[in-house]
C-alpha cells in the first residue's frame, strides 16, 4: 500500500526572483500534474506547507513561493542544486476539458496568478482549441507584479488587462481594482463562457459578483479555495468547510457548489 505521507526529495533546477519576497523555484519532477494541483513542501526541523503548482514541464514543476512563515523563510535561503521535500500532487486541479471550445476568462489577484498560470500557458500554446481568451489580473502596486516576463509573452497573442490597486510617479498602466475592469472584457456568447477566478477572498467574492451581474451563469464560473490544507489527504480536517474536504474535493470548485461552502 502506498503511504501518502511519504515525501520525495526534489532538486532545485532554477530560481526566478519576482519581488523581494516572491520567488519561483523550478523543481525536478516527473509525473502527471494539472494546473490547480498542490504539493506539501517540507524542510526537516522547519515544517511543511501547501504550495500550488505555478508551472508544469516535461521534467519539472514550478512553485511560486512568498516569504510568509517559518518554512517559506527558510526556503528562500536555498540555492540552485539544493533540494527540499515534496509530496503530492493533491487536490482536483483544473480540468481543461471544461474550457475547450469556450470563451475563457481568467481573473486573478496577486499571488492568485500562480495556480492559474498553468491554464494560461496551456491556452497560449493551444489557442485553436479555445474560442477566445482574456486574462484580467491585478496586483497591489507595480512593485508587486509577478511573472513580468510571462506577461510580455502572453500580451503578444492573448487579451490581457493588467491593473494595480495604486501607483505612484509616472506609472503608465491601468490603476484600479480587478472588479473595475470586468465590464471591459468583451463576451460574444454568455452561454459559452468559462470564467476562472482565483485570488484573495474579498477579491474573489466581488469579482464573482461582477461577472454574475454581467449575466454569466454560476455554472460557468470556477474558483479555487486554497486554505489550511495541512495533510492533503483528508485526514486532519483543517481544510474542511461544512462536510467538504477542500484538499480532496477541491481546491477547484464550480461556483454553483462553492457558493454553498461555509466555515
Amino acid at each position: 500500500m502506498k503511504n501518502g505521507y511519504l515525501p520525495i526529495k526534489s532538486e532545485i533546477l532554477e530560481i526566478i526572483q519576482h519581488t523581494d519576497i516572491e520567488y519561483t523555484f523550478r523543481m525536478a519532477y516527473k509525473g502527471d500534474v494539472k494546473p490547480g494541483h498542490f504539493f506539501e513542501v517540507s524542510i526537516p526541523k522547519y515544517g511543511e506547507c501547501p504550495i500550488s503548482v505555478s508551472g508544469i514541464g516535461k521534467d519539472f514543476i514550478d512553485f511560486t513561493i512568498r516569504r510568509v512563515g517559518k518554512v517559506t523563510n527558510e526556503l528562500h535561503n536555498f540555492k540552485v542544486g539544493d533540494g527540499f521535500f515534496i509530496r503530492g500532487p493533491y487536490g482536483n486541479g483544473f480540468d481543461m476539458n471544461d474550457y475547450k471550445g469556450k470563451e475563457v476568462i481568467v481573473a486573478a489577484g496577486g499571488s492568485g496568478l500562480a495556480p492559474v498560470k498553468g491554464i494560461i500557458d496551456i491556452i497560449n500554446d493551444n489557442q485553436v482549441e479555445y474560442k477566445d481568451f482574456n486574462l484580467l489580473v491585478g496586483f497591489k502596486s507595480p512593485e508587486d507584479i509577478l511573472f513580468k516576463e510571462e506577461l510580455k509573452v502572453w500580451e503578444k497573442d492573448l487579451k490581457v488587462i493588467l491593473t494595480v490597486d495604486q501607483a505612484e510617479g509616472d506609472y503608465q498602466g491601468n490603476v484600479g481594482l480587478v472588479t473595475q475592469y470586468v465590464e471591459d472584457i468583451e463576451v460574444d456568447d454568455k452561454d459559452n463562457v468559462a470564467v476562472v477566478i482565483v485570488g484573495p477572498p474579498m477579491m474573489m467574492k466581488f469579482t464573482v459578483e461582477a461577472f454574475l451581474k454581467r449575466g454569466i451563469r454560476e455554472e460557468n464560473i470556477w474558483v479555487s479555495y486554497e486554505r489550511k490544507m495541512h495533510c492533503g489527504i483528508g485526514k486532519c480536517g483543517h481544510c474542511r468547510m461544512d462536510d467538504t474536504y477542500i484538499c480532496i474535493e477541491g481546491p477547484v470548485f464550480n461556483f454553483s457548489k462553492a457558493k454553498h461552502l461555509y466555515d
